[in-house]
């Protein structure tokens, strides 16, 4: 389905069917095409996966002003679904929690994979990481889109301090196809929906599970031991063995956490903890 929002035309998904419905908002090195392994396993459940301005086949003239809240909600608004449970990773965990802010009733619960979170304290990186980001930097200079590319795979898909191509085969191949797509998009303009979340946490109600790998960078690690523990109602989940990206690995124990939070609103519209959770308190 193409959806109009503004000046763009949102690419959107629906897989399977049934209550809760799903909506999956992805991270800014992917688009939808992330969350195939996940929607694989959730089909009694009316799943939305849309391409973020920028990303995989959504179209769009430049427009000042835009609004990712606003685009997330025409995809609800297109699908009839008055509430969802939205689960978003990294830059899509920041878009789902400044939806759950400012459109509560749209948001029936939230899963936040290694969030980003608007309004933190700055962002420090390990040595490794900025070395990483100088080299990426130098390649941007020269033109090379293939290794500004390769880097980001390092980082978002490896993890930064784990080796290169500690991830291969067709996961690898789809990120660097998702994230050039992103690397050559033309800019869509200011975006005018900042939500200063970090501050306001205390204020998502709704259930919320949590997850982090093991191998991600530490400043997210930081985000969400934030947010677990302000969040009212939050549980924590660490993944071994994965970085930033666990959906696009097909991590068995985060699809796994994903789908029996999912299927415990289903049953009586409140998660139990989770059977396999290392943290099931709010303080990690």
């Amino acid at each position: 389905m193409q959806i109009t929002s503004g000046a763009a035309q949102i690419a959107a998904d629906e897989h399977g069917s049934g209550e809760p419905a799903v909506l999956f908002m992805h991270a800014g090195v992917t688009d939808q095409r992330s969350w195939q392994h996940v929607v694989d396993r959730l089909p009694d459940h009316r799943c939305l996966t849309y391409d973020q301005r920028g990303y995989g086949r959504t179209t769009y003239e430049r427009e000042d002003g835009w609004s990712g809240v606003g685009d997330a909600v025409a995809v609800l608004d297109a699908y009839d679904v008055d509430s969802a449970v939205v689960v978003g990773c990294s830059m899509g965990g920041r878009g789902s929690l400044h939806l759950a802010l400012t459109h509560p009733e749209r948001v029936r619960a939230l899963v936040l994979i290694a969030p980003a979170v608007n309004g933190g304290p700055a962002e420090e990186y390990e040595p490794e990481v900025d070395a990483l980001s100088d080299a990426q930097d130098a390649a941007f200079e020269r033109g090379d889109l293939d290794e500004v590319n390769e880097i980001d795979a390092h980082v978002w898909l490896d993890g930064p301090l784990a080796p290169r191509g500690r991830v291969g085969g067709a996961a690898r191949e789809l990120f660097l196809d998702m994230n050039r797509i992103a690397l050559e998009a033309e800019d869509p303009g200011e975006r005018g929906d900042g939500v200063e979340a970090w501050d306001r946490l205390g204020e998502i109600a709704v259930p919320t599970l949590l997850m982090i790998g093991e191998l991600d960078l530490q400043y997210l690690k930081d985000n969400v031991a934030h947010a677990v523990a302000h969040l009212p109602d939050a549980r924590l989940v660490e993944l071994p063995g994965v970085a930033h990206l666990p959906q696009l690995e097909g991590d068995e124990r985060m699809i796994s956490e994903l789908a029996a939070f999912v299927a415990a609103l289903r049953q009586d519209g409140r998660p139990r903890p989770g059977a396999e959770s290392d943290v099931r308190t709010a303080d990690c």
